[in-house]
């Protein structure tokens, strides 16, 4: 080690990350844009070796020329599996299944198109697994393929199988009924478990076989603090503690135990646990055989090693045998957690994965149960000024989605500001091509140009006013930096009108990047006469107002919170929101995890700090539900775009009653920077996308939709939800009444506005409760409240809900 010590700086002192341009890789991207850190470019999952496998296929083409199904295991890109072609042509679909001659867990298959053409690439698809080749159940994962020559990811919940089967629905660009393969491989465990849930922390205590005491503090406890930034470490003062070293997990009560939970330290690479074992123990003297053991990679990702079975234990026991890189006898983590099997109805369930032909960086809901995706010009990569965008729609109903290329409106929609309008079309504004602005009708499925913004801009924020037009407001990301004042469009005239007394400056963070970082992703929330209260991510909240030239009067602090970018703010009752997590600055800067209410009552603001969130988070998505609850997914305790380290799987939900955040069942794929999520109107949540960094591996292409615990039984069966059946028009004024019918007794009912997210900012989400009355059998009056600051104009899903807080499914209404 010559003169540094385990910590990897002089005398042991920690070893601080890098600057971005250090042990890190370009992202093929705007110059504007952070590269994508060294660990984006490998694989979360190990490549499964092949040796042994055997491959078969529904048909192959073997007279007119080699394209046997065994092609797609032999390494040579240039030698393909074809569909039968000669005489006549075998139909769609085409099946091909790998046979691994042995059961692996799998979480992906990696799908390389043919090099020398575009006939028979795969558009839709769906991944079957199976144990025996014979039952195969309902598919791990569908989806559709953008039509180009990059290898595709297909990823899905960890499962344990022999057989695996790609089937192609339709060829990409629909040029014939072909389908072609050069390769496939499979991705193994990632080390994130299916089905469970993190077990609380609280009553735990932690001992390790030693620990650094005097050179530092690196006592076993840091694991279980919440901090990543304080850590185990193990004895290295004077004559350091040989390997191996454990640790100790006391839960002080006896639980089933699924998976344990390894964060590193994020400060340096020394004493990253490589190979390692986990036990367990009733007892804490009598250990059993190992129930995980295995190797982790050399990086700072966090590692899951799941448990062959679960386990009945008290203690859990991870001992090190080995450091990852190799650099010394020393062992570190961060956090420790563990997980044990999901309940239901407490923690949710999570559907299948399903693939989109492009990173879903934003995302609007639409009537007719229908989700708008769009990524950049490129479907896994942005960059420059192209003047059009990729897109792709989700038929809710189907699970089927379609992707277009939008040229029409000269506009490259990466990194822009999302308002949904009064009529229900969605306004989407600057990013790459700063200055231009599009809108989306969902009633025609057409695209469509409107004014160029007085200002260019790219990260802005942007929200409806109560008098209809559309307010935005930041967005130094792209354009010239600083200078991004307040602009708001009208629907009338389609053109911008300037607000000259509402500067960006009151609003920014201290982000030690300046203006480019400091205006990006501001949390509006629109009220009564076209005011705006901007309540984040600065700690300084703002009082906006938008008629004539505007202005900007101080709204007070955010309770003590610090700037909070890469946060998000949540509307989840009428003058009520809560805020979550966020960091000081954009990134490279730890995580909080605490979350704020945020109350308004005419002028008045009132703050205040509501219970913590149980892991960091920043770069996360919240969705409020009809019941009140807010659901926060995904997120980093240490935000770096691009990444896949330092990933929280778990999500919350967090309960306006008590105040508190419980988890959620785990996630499959990790959600951080460009990932979104929202509600959907059968009362489920749509999570997906992160990523969009060209030749990396943290683009994730795909989604799945969370099923709440509000909808489920302990045995994960639906409950039974109360139904809408009538008197719901498609259009109805503020402050008018409607009578509603249900099929049966109904407790509640609320409006939830059709919502968009971005860059974990959604300003578009509100719910707003509503007062009812008896009129008769199953018959309400259901009031909607007058004022536009309260129920802004635009698309709203209509839930009415059972004393149990069950939700029906929605029925859509645009309140003018």
């Amino acid at each position: 080690m010559a003169s540094t010590g385990p910590g990897g700086g002089p005398d042991g002192a920690a070893l601080r990350p890098a600057s971005a341009a250090v042990g890190q890789q370009a992202a093929k991207a705007s110059p504007h844009h952070a590269v994508a850190p060294a660990n984006a470019m490998e694989p979360a999952a190990p490549l499964l070796d092949r040796t042994g496998w055997t491959v078969t296929a529904s048909d192959e083409e073997t007279g007119a020329e080699n394209g046997r199904a065994a092609n797609v295991l032999d390494g040579n890109a240039a030698t393909i599996w074809h569909s039968r072609y000669a005489g006549t042509p075998a139909p769609l679909p085409h099946s091909i299944t790998i046979d691994m001659n042995r059961t692996a867990v799998v979480s992906g298959l990696v799908y390389l198109p043919r090099n020398d053409g575009p006939n028979g690439r795969v558009g839709e698809y769906s991944i079957s697994m199976s144990a025996d080749g014979q039952n195969w159940g309902s598919p791990v994962a569908t989806g559709t393929l953008a039509d180009d020559a990059a290898a595709k990811t297909l990823g899905f919940a960890p499962t344990g199988a022999r057989f695996v089967r790609l089937t192609a629905v339709t060829e990409a660009g629909n040029r014939g009924p072909w389908t072609t393969a050069a390769e496939l491989n499979l991705l193994g465990d990632p080390g994130t478990p299916a089905a469970t849930v993190d077990l609380p922390r609280t009553g735990w205590t932690a001992t390790a076989s030693d620990e650094e005491t005097g050179a530092e503090n690196g006592r076993a406890a840091n694991v279980l603090d919440g901090n990543p930034a304080t850590i185990w470490h193990s004895r290295y003062a004077g004559t350091p503690a040989p390997l191996p070293h454990s640790i100790t997990i006391d839960m002080n009560r006896t639980t089933a135990v699924s998976a344990l939970v390894y964060q590193p330290r994020n400060d340096g690479p020394n004493g990253r646990a490589g190979a390692y074992t986990v036990t367990t123990s009733t007892d804490g003297t009598t250990f059993g055989t190992p129930v995980a053991a295995g190797t982790w990679r050399d990086d700072d990702t966090v590692k899951t090693a799941t448990f062959t079975s679960t386990a009945t234990a008290r203690y859990v026991r991870l001992t090190v045998t080995g450091e990852a890189g190799n650099r010394g006898p020393w062992t570190t983590a961060a956090e420790i957690r563990l997980s044990g099997p999901a309940n239901p109805a407490t923690h949710g369930a999570w559907g299948r994965i399903t693939g989109f032909p492009l990173v879903p960086v934003a995302t609007a809901v639409l009537p007719g149960d229908k989700l708008l995706a769009w990524s950049a010009y490129a479907v896994d990569r942005f960059g420059g000024s192209n003047g059009y965008t990729q897109t792709a729609i989700l038929d809710l109903k189907t699970g089927k989605v379609t992707q277009r290329r939008v040229d029409n409106t000269g506009h490259d929609m990466f990194c822009p500001g999302i308002a949904m309008l009064a009529d229900g079309r969605v306004l989407v504004t600057g990013g790459s091509n700063a200055e231009k602005a599009s809108i989306y009708n969902p009633a025609t499925d057409t695209w469509s140009a409107t004014s160029n913004m007085n200002i260019a801009r790219g990260y802005q924020s942007m929200t409806l006013l109560s008098t209809g037009e559309a307010f935005v407001l930041g967005g130094s990301w792209s354009g010239a930096a600083g200078d991004k004042a307040g602009e708001v469009w009208s629907p009338n005239t389609s053109t911008w009108r300037k607000l000259p007394g509402v500067p960006a400056t009151s609003a920014m963070t201290a982000d030690p990047a300046g203006p480019y970082r400091a205006d990006n992703h501001m949390w509006l929330y629109a009220t009564s006469g076209g005011r705006v209260l901007q309540l984040g991510p600065s700690k300084q909240m703002n009082w906006i107002t938008t008629a004539g030239n505007g202005s900007v009067t101080p709204a007070g602090t955010r309770a003590d919170s610090q700037d909070a970018m890469t946060g998000n703010a949540v509307a989840y009752d009428i003058g009520k929101l809560l805020t979550l997590g966020g960091s000081p600055a954009y990134d490279n800067v730890p995580a909080t995890r605490r979350a704020y209410t945020v109350s308004v009552n005419g002028n008045q603001v009132q703050a205040a700090r509501t219970g913590d969130m149980d892991q960091a988070r920043a770069f996360a998505n919240s969705v409020v539900m009809p019941d009140g609850k807010v659901a926060v997914f995904g997120g980093q305790s240490y935000p770096v775009p691009f990444s896949d380290a330092t990933s929280v799987l778990t999500p919350e939900l967090w309960d306006p009653a008590t105040g508190s955040f419980t988890p959620l069942a785990t996630m499959a794929i990790p959600r951080n920077y460009h990932s979104v999520a929202n509600l959907l109107p059968d009362g489920r949540i749509f999570s997906g996308g992160g990523g969009l960094c060209g030749d990396c591996t943290t683009n994730h292409a795909d989604g799945a939709v969370f099923t709440p615990p509000y909808l489920l039984n302990a045995d994960g069966s639906p409950k039974p939800r109360p139904a809408i059946t009538g008197g719901v028009p498609p259009q109805a004024p503020a402050g008018t009444s409607l009578t509603v019918t249900t099929g049966g007794p109904v407790a509640s009912f609320v409006l939830m506005r059709a919502a968009a997210a971005t860059h974990s900012t959604d300003n578009d989400q509100r719910r707003v409760p509503l007062t009812s009355t008896p009129a008769g059998a199953n018959t309400h009056t259901v009031s909607i409240p007058a004022d536009r600051g309260v129920v802004l104009p635009g698309t709203y899903m209509l839930f009415a809900l059972n004393a149990q807080g069950v939700p029906s499914t929605a029925r859509f209404i645009t309140i003018s």
